[in-house]
Parts: C-alpha cells; sequence; structure tokens
C-alpha cells in the first residue's frame, strides 16, 4: 500500500492548519498511515501512538508487548519504546522535536487522557487542537487497491455464508450457526469478525441487532444472518434472510418486497447522487409496498478498515457520494412478534453507476 502517498497528504492536512505535528491513536487509522496491525482492546488500551510530523520519519510508540511486531510492520517509522508510560515519552519527544503545535483525535481520546495532553501543553507552551475525522476523511475514497482488497474480503465472506449454509440441518440454535460461520472465517484466512455476527431466528429476527441465543433454533422459523470478516485489513459485511423450511406467503411478499428495494437502491448508485436520494429510492419501495413504519434505520454505510464508516446513506444524508467510495444497500423490515427480514450488499460507487461486490445470490431471490 502506498503509505508515502497517505502521509504526503496526512502533512497537506498539517501544513494548512499550521501545525507542526499530530498525535494518531485510532487503530484504522493508525494501520493506515504505517501498516501496524494490531488492533486495540479498548480504548482504554493503546497498542501504540502515532507521532506524525511535518516533516521527517513518523514515530511509532509502543510497549514491550508488541515491540517486535511494531518493528516488522511500521513501514518508515521509527519504533520507540515507553516503559514508565505514554504521556512523559510524549512530554520528551516534543521537547526534542520542537514541537510548539500539536493536533490530536479528539473522537477517538478519552477525556482524561486529552485532559493530560492540554495539561501538557500549558506546562510546555506547546498549543494542542483537538481533530475529528482527519484520517478518516482520507479514508472515505478507496484507491483501487483498496477496493481490490475489500473485494476479496466479500468474496470470502460469502464463501464462508454459503459453506455453513449448505451444511444447515435446521437442528442448530442460533449460536451453533454464529459459532460455525465466526471458526471458518478464522479457518480460510480472515484476521478475525468485523464485528459480532448476528444470527436471529423466529421473532428474534425483529431485533437488527439480535445477540445469537443457546435456545432458539432455525427450523420453521424466518432467520437473518448478518456476518463481516477481516481480511488483510479491509472489511466486509453481508446479510442474509431465508425461511428454513416452507415459507408462507406473507414471508415470501415481505423478502421480495425487500429485495425489490435493494435492487432499486443499488440502482441509485453512482457518483454525483446523494446519499439521501438513494436511501428514498429504496425507502419509497418499503413504503408503498404499505411497510414503512418497519423500516427504521439507514440504508446503509461506509465500509473500509472499519465497518462502519462515512458516508452514510440515510434520509438526512445530504452529501453526494464519489467514485471510490465503498458502501452498503441493506433494506430491512422489522415486525415485532413475527420477525424481520434484512438483505445487505456492498457496492462500489462508479462515475455511472455502481460494482456490486456481492456475487453470490443464495437467499437473495425466493
Amino acid at each position: 500500500m502506498d503509505f508515502a502517498n497517505r502521509l504526503y497528504r496526512l502533512r497537506q492536512s498539517l501544513s494548512a492548519r499550521k501545525l507542526d505535528a499530530v498525535i494518531i491513536s485510532q487503530p484504522e487509522n493508525r494501520r493506515y498511515l504505517s501498516g501496524y496491525t494490531v488492533p486495540d482492546h479498548g480504548i482504554t488500551e493503546s497498542s501504540g501512538i502515532l507521532l506524525i510530523r511535518r516533516q521527517g520519519d513518523p514515530y511509532l510508540i509502543t510497549d514491550s508487548r508488541f515491540l517486535e511486531q511494531a518493528e516488522n510492520e511500521a513501514n518508515g517509522c521509527k519504533v520507540v519504546l515507553h516503559s514508565k508510560g505514554v504521556l512523559p515519552l510524549i512530554k520528551e519527544l516534543l521537547t526534542d522535536l520542537g514541537i510548539k503545535k500539536l493536533g490530536f483525535e479528539s473522537n477517538y481520546t478519552l477525556h482524561s487522557v486529552a485532559e493530560n495532553y492540554f495539561a501538557l501543553g500549558r506546562k510546555q507552551g506547546i498549543d494542542i487542537t483537538p481533530l475529528s475525522g482527519l484520517v478518516e476523511r482520507m479514508r472515505v475514497i478507496k484507491s483501487e487497491d483498496e477496493i481490490d482488497r475489500i473485494r476479496k474480503s466479500v468474496r470470502l465472506n460469502e464463501e464462508v455464508f454459503r459453506n455453513v449454509y449448505d451444511s444447515l440441518s435446521g437442528e442448530e440454535t442460533e449460536i451453533d450457526v454464529a459459532l460455525k460461520l465466526s471458526s471458518l472465517m478464522k479457518n480460510r484466512g480472515a484476521e478475525r469478525e468485523s464485528f459480532d455476527t448476528i444470527v436471529a431466528a423466529g421473532a428474534e429476527s425483529s431485533l437488527p441487532h439480535a445477540i445469537p441465543g443457546n435456545t432458539r433454533h432455525l427450523q420453521d422459523s424466518p432467520v437473518v444472518i448478518d456476518m463481516g470478516l477481516i481480511l488483510d485489513g479491509y472489511c466486509s459485511d453481508m446479510t442474509r434472510s431465508f425461511y428454513f423450511g416452507k415459507a408462507n406467503e406473507e414471508y415470501l411478499k415481505i423478502h421480495r418486497t425487500v429485495r425489490r428495494a435493494q435492487q432499486k437502491g443499488i440502482a441509485a448508485v453512482r457518483a454525483g447522487v446523494s446519499g439521501q436520494q438513494v436511501d428514498k429510492a429504496a425507502r419509497d419501495v418499503i413504503t408503498e409496498a404499505g411497510y414503512g413504519k418497519y423500516f427504521g434505520h439507514a440504508l446503509g454505510h461506509g465500509v473500509g478498515m472499519a465497518v462502519h464508516e462515512n458516508p452514510r446513506i440515510s434520509p438526512k444524508s445530504r452529501k453526494r457520494l464519489q467514485a471510490g467510495m465503498v458502501i452498503t444497500i441493506e433494506p430491512g423490515i422489522y415486525i415485532p412478534g413475527w420477525g424481520g427480514i434484512r438483505l445487505e450488499n456492498m457496492v462500489v460507487v462508479r462515475e455511472d453507476g455502481c460494482e456490486n461486490l456481492n456475487t453470490d445470490t443464495t437467499c437473495l431471490d425466493m
């Protein structure tokens, strides 16, 4: 990946803001700029912090647990080990490097850590500036290399789904299926799930983010499976809905309505249209079929190194899509007490339309 170009673009942003350096702590941003792959277990635990200046090599600050991996992976970075905490080392580096204006990622920094940065700034005479979305805006438009990596992630995700789907007997519980999917992802080369796999059967499928249970079986019920994986740093996200057993006419009617909505949404995607317009194209199908009140979430979202990125595809999304964005199209109908149906594909925005990254149509057309 072209890390040098990414650093060049980031440094242009620093120059425009008249900043000497920026601290990058968000894991996907850190990986995007350096190739360092270690994730964080949460915002309270960090496997490394990048200090990037307008000139000179970036610094990757980490601890002894990740030192060897950082030295092997961090492209063009000076890896620095901290043993007494991150802040004392940052203080030392800022002084040694003569940094007077420093930015940090306010959307991925604990309030207590931000307060420490501000206190350090007051003590050292350094201007501390909170920043939001600095690297995320760079990540919105994917290069063809990134799109190819996402395409491979999608194909592996489909492969895993198809393998597990073809093996189902109906006697499995939701948690059985979720564990099978997760295990096969890793066996086939995925780094990990891009989010906790959702498997929902029966009336539970009306919950868009249902948690798999160990008592509900698939047999004779509507089933929703929402799954994704990370391959080579890039995420996939796909939802499939089906009826395990003989589907009745009501189920088929709702499923076909959701499928038509998805097709209309995909057909509306192209560079220059707003997320609002794409959302409306799909939502109108569901509304006209009489199910409008049962579709409460946005139509889609961006996907890349994180499974949820900009842009948003919703009734409020006025920003226009640009070629190279990768988004989901995932309409759904959720009826309490009955169940739900959601169908989700990923597409690449192109100048004259879009590229549908999903090729397996299992469970789409019923």
